[in-house]
């Protein structure tokens, strides 16, 4: 079974990102994949701050990443680039961490003006980390996540259809190995 690792990187206590992620979390493991959320912001500060690669919390992280086959990266867009704390553990991670794997990345934002930090922001260094490939992604609007009563995500059609469109164009650039998963 392909595992795939998903990290959150919003500061927000009361993420749309962290949402969405769980969002998609739920679709991969509804179609066999064993995919896991690791949110960020739950992560010691003064460790990541500091660059402690050898704290315990961060160690697991950063193994966390090394043997998941695929990652997930989501953030949302503050100030046209991906938030400090998601920076603060790449930083952390490896100079080839993401070799070998696929990446999906999803970005948030409060406007269509953010539309682009995908790609102007985020995949260059999600391929200075190594990335195997890193499929288009997908930005959505904050105004289109939002929270059910039990805490889980609840988006406008629209968006989820183009996130389950992303999720689908995310597992066929998996390797080949992975097809038994959709089956």
């Amino acid at each position: 079974m392909t595992s795939i690792l998903a990290l959150s990187g919003s500061p927000s206590a009361n993420s749309r990102t962290a949402l969405l992620v769980d969002h998609a979390v739920d679709r991969l493991s509804l179609t066999g994949f064993d995919a896991q959320h690791l949110v960020i912001r739950n992560l010691p500060a003064a460790e990541l701050l500091y660059g402690r690669t050898d704290s315990a919390a961060i160690a697991r992280a950063t193994e966390a990443v090394a043997e998941a086959e695929a990652v997930i990266v989501a953030t949302p867009i503050y100030k046209a680039a991906y938030t400090g704390l998601l920076k603060s553990f790449l930083d952390l991670l490896p100079q080839g961490a993401l070799t070998g794997k696929t990446v999906l990345p999803l970005v948030t934002g409060g406007s269509l003006a953010h539309v682009l930090a995908i790609d102007y922001a985020l995949r260059p260094v999600l391929t200075a980390l190594g990335a195997r490939h890193v499929v288009a992604g997908c930005f959505l609007l904050d105004s289109h996540i939002d929270r059910r009563q039990d805490g889980g995500a609840l988006l406008k059609p629209e968006a989820e259809l183009r996130l389950f469109d992303v999720i689908d164009e995310f597992i066929d650039a998996l390797p080949a190995t992975t097809d038994l998963a959709r089956a």
